[in-house]
C-alpha cells in the first residue's frame, strides 16, 4: 500500500502516493478504511464473507479542483455507506470518467457488514482542509515534511488528505 498516516494537529490526515489517478482514488480508500480498522480486525477481516457492488458519485465539471471535490465526494460515500447501510468496503477497483458534463468515480466494490468489524477511531467528516491532489511529472521529487511519510519521486500522483475524527 502507498499511503502513510501524518500528523495533524488534531485530526489524521493521510499522504498517498500512486502512479495513476484511478489507482490513486483506490489506494486512497483502503488508506481511510484501514485507518478505521483496529488491529484486531485488520487480522482477521479477509475471512469474512463479502458482497459485491457499484457505487458511483460525480461532480459537475464547472466547479474548480474537480479531482479534490471528486475524491471527497468518494470518501463522503464510503463513510455513509458504512454509516447507514452497514456496508464496511474491503476491496475497491476504480475508473474515474468524464462526459461534457461531468467528472465520475466508478467503482466496482466488495464490502462487509459492519458487525463484522471493531472499529479503531470513527471518521466524522472528510475535510478540505490541506487538500490536494496532484499529478508529478517524471524525475520531480515531492518531498515530505513528516518523518513518518517517505518522499515521492515522479511519474505519478499524490494526495495529501485530513479526516476529522
Amino acid at each position: 500500500m502507498s499511503a502513510w498516516t501524518r500528523p495533524t494537529t488534531a485530526d489524521i490526515g493521510l499522504r498517498v502516493f500512486s502512479p495513476n489517478l484511478n489507482q490513486l482514488f483506490q489506494e486512497t480508500t483502503t488508506g481511510m478504511q484501514n485507518i478505521l480498522l483496529s488491529d484486531k480486525s485488520k487480522s482477521v477481516i479477509n475471512a469474512n464473507l463479502r458482497h459485491s457492488s457499484q457505487w458511483n458519485v460525480y461532480v459537475e465539471k464547472h466547479i474548480d479542483r474537480h479531482y479534490e471535490m471528486l475524491l471527497v465526494k468518494w470518501l463522503e460515500e464510503v463513510l455513509y455507506r458504512a454509516e447507514i447501510f452497514d456496508e464496511f468496503l474491503t476491496e475497491v477497483q476504480i475508473l474515474l470518467t468524464e462526459d461534457n458534463d461531468y467528472y465520475y468515480c466508478n467503482a466496482q466494490v466488495d464490502w462487509i457488514n459492519v458487525s463484522l468489524i471493531e472499529r479503531e477511531i470513527e471518521i466524522k467528516a472528510v475535510t478540505t482542509h490541506e487538500l490536494k491532489v496532484e499529478e508529478v511529472e517524471n524525475n520531480i521529487e515531492i518531498i515530505s515534511m513528516w518523518e513518518e511519510v517517505p518522499n515521492f519521486i515522479g511519474p505519478g500522483w499524490y494526495c495529501d488528505i485530513v479526516f476529522d475524527i
